[in-house]
C-alpha cells in the first residue's frame, strides 16, 4: 500500500505503535485510555518524522555535575511553531513538547469538514502576523532569539487525515503564511487523504503518519479508522 504514495509521506511500521493503534480503535477504549493512547502513538511518530526534521549543531561548552567540559548541541532550524488543528490535535501537542529540547509557539488553527458537501470551514486561526516573507530560511540554533518574519518549519499535529481536505487547507494556510517547510503529523490517514496531503506542496512538506486505511465512507469517516477523535477526547459525542 505505502508504495502507492508519494515519496514524501511516510507510514510507520513500528510494531508497538501497530499494536497501540489497534488498541486506539477498539469502541470499548474510553477517553482517559485514548488520550493515554494518542500522546503514545504521537510520540512515536514524531520521534520517526523529528529526526528527519533537525539537524544537531555545536551550542557552545557545558560542564557536567562532576566539573567535567563537553561539546554542547541544539538543533537547527531556529524557527520553530507548533500548529494543532483543533479540536483533536490538542491531544497530541504534549508528545511533541515532551521531545523539542526547546519550548516552541503554539498557534492555534481551527476547522472543520462542512457535513454536505466535505468542503472546509475555517473558524479560528490564531498565527501571528507575519507581514515580511524571506525567501532563504535562518540558520541560526535553535536557542538564538527568532526575529519577525515566517516560521522555518511548522509542525502541524492533526490526529486523522481522512479525505485530505482540513490538511490541504492548513497547508494552504500555512503556506500564505510564508512558513519554509512544514512537517505533518497524524496518528491515522486514508490512503486518498495522504496522496492528497502529499501532493499540495510536495516540495516543502512531509507528512508522517502511524496508520492507513484505504477506505472512506459516504460521510468521510476512515474504515475501521478511529471514530470522531475530538469527541472521543472530549465525551461530545451525539452533540
Amino acid at each position: 500500500m505505502a508504495a502507492d504514495l508519494p515519496s514524501n509521506v511516510h507510514v510507520s511500521k513500528h510494531p508497538c505503535l501497530r499494536a497501540k493503534l489497534s488498541q486506539l480503535r477498539s469502541e470499548n477504549t474510553n477517553a482517559r485510555e485514548t488520550k493515554l493512547l494518542i500522546h503514545e502513538i504521537a510520540t512515536i511518530v514524531a520521534c520517526e518524522a523529528l529526526s528527519e526534521s533537525f539537524d544537531a549543531v555545536p551550542h557552545g561548552v557545558g560542564r557536567s555535575p562532576l566539573g567535567y567540559d563537553y561539546n554542547a548541541e541544539t538543533i537547527t532550524p531556529s524557527h520553530i511553531c507548533l500548529i494543532p488543528i483543533l479540536r483533536s490535535g490538542l491531544g497530541m501537542i504534549d508528545a511533541l513538547q515532551s521531545i523539542l529540547p526547546l519550548p516552541v509557539p503554539i498557534h492555534h488553527l481551527g476547522l472543520y469538514r462542512e457535513s454536505s458537501a466535505l468542503g472546509v470551514v475555517e473558524y479560528y486561526n490564531k498565527l501571528p502576523d507575519q507581514k515580511t516573507r524571506s525567501s532563504d530560511p535562518p540558520t541560526t540554533p535553535a536557542s538564538a532569539p527568532t526575529a519577525p518574519g515566517p516560521s522555518h518549519l511548522a509542525i502541524i499535529v492533526d490526529p486523522v487525515i481522512a479525505t485530505g481536505a482540513t490538511a490541504c487547507a492548513a497547508i494552504d494556510t500555512l503556506r500564505d503564511w510564508g512558513v519554509h517547510r512544514i512537517v505533518m503529523i497524524s496518528v491515522i490517514g486514508s490512503t486518498e487523504g495522504l496522496k492528497k496531503a502529499g501532493e499540495k506542496w510536495a516540495e516543502g512538506v512531509q507528512v508522517w503518519v502511524g496508520g492507513m486505511d484505504e477506505a472512506l465512507d459516504a460521510k468521510g469517516m476512515i474504515k475501521p479508522g478511529l471514530g470522531d477523535v475530538g469527541d472521543r477526547l472530549f465525551l461530545t459525542a451525539g452533540r
